[in-house]
């Protein structure tokens, strides 16, 4: 973890000679920073993320890729993050239908695997629209998790996660809301049906992938769930979090710190 964080931090070292030299772009840059409330060297990092994995090209918004990014960084930033190579993105503003899920390794700058996922069948049918943190309420959730330990369920092989954002997803633990594989979700079912057959919030994923994604990305990933969500916009301190100023950590490492009280409270 410590060597990543190392190449991390230099990579934001380069990236902020970059934007400071004149490659022209500083403007657009300059704009990205203060939207996302984020550092220019880090803008110019996401950027070069995104374009390296090709995720246009798979049909991610940079938009989203950002808005996750940031919250990778916001949670790293404070030590909570124990597989710093790894982000995961469910994008829930895409069809049921799409590879929706974007496991990515941000070490190697790669695509670990893009697939289907499901949503809550009380969040919508093809296209989720409505998203919970209550109880037996069978919708999904919305924002940043990070997976936590494995046990065997009736699903076989399943993950937990640990909710990052209270009221908004810090209810996941008791609402069993876990990442699982499902039989429901073949090749086959994909093309015969218009919607998929939905979980009862879980982010579910095909049987056959799910023991090679619940094993790469268990034990202290980002997972973010994703949806252009007004509510969630709204309310999430991660996502109107300022990324400013450096936190100190051994051998003489510098991070993005939490410059807003209210995220700092929410992750301690």
């Amino acid at each position: 973890m410590k060597q990543f964080i190392c190449t991390l931090f230099l990579a934001g070292t380069m990236a902020a000679g970059w934007a400071a030299g004149g490659t022209g772009n500083e403007s657009a840059l300059d704009k990205e920073a203060k939207q996302y409330k984020m550092p220019v060297s880090y803008v110019v990092l996401a950027n070069r993320l995104y374009q390296q994995m090709g995720l246009q090209q798979r049909g991610l918004e940079k938009d989203v890729f950002l808005q996750a990014y940031k919250g990778y960084l916001l949670l790293l930033g404070r030590g909570l993050v124990r597989q710093p190579n790894l982000l995961s993105i469910a994008d829930f503003s895409q069809s049921s239908k799409n590879k929706r899920l974007y496991i990515l390794d941000l070490q190697q700058e790669k695509v670990l695997m893009q697939t289907v996922v499901m949503h809550g069948k009380n969040s919508g049918a093809d296209m989720a629209t409505s998203f919970s943190n209550v109880n037996n309420s069978n919708k999904s959730v919305l924002g940043f998790l990070l997976t936590a330990d494995t046990y065997i369920g009736s699903n076989g092989l399943s993950l937990r996660f640990r909710g990052m954002e209270p009221g908004i997803n810090d209810m996941v633990t008791n609402r069993a809301i876990v990442v699982h594989g499902s039989k429901y979700i073949t090749d086959q079912t994909i093309r015969q049906h218009a919607v998929l057959t939905n979980s009862l919030g879980c982010p579910a994923v095909p049987m056959s992938q799910s023991k090679f994604i619940i094993n790469a990305i268990k034990g202290g990933s980002v997972y973010f769930i994703y949806h252009p969500d007004e509510y969630y916009a709204q309310r999430s301190a991660i996502l109107n979090a300022s990324l400013g100023g450096a936190l100190p950590l051994p051998a003489a490492l510098t991070l993005p710190a939490l410059a807003d009280s209210s995220a700092t409270a929410l992750l301690q």
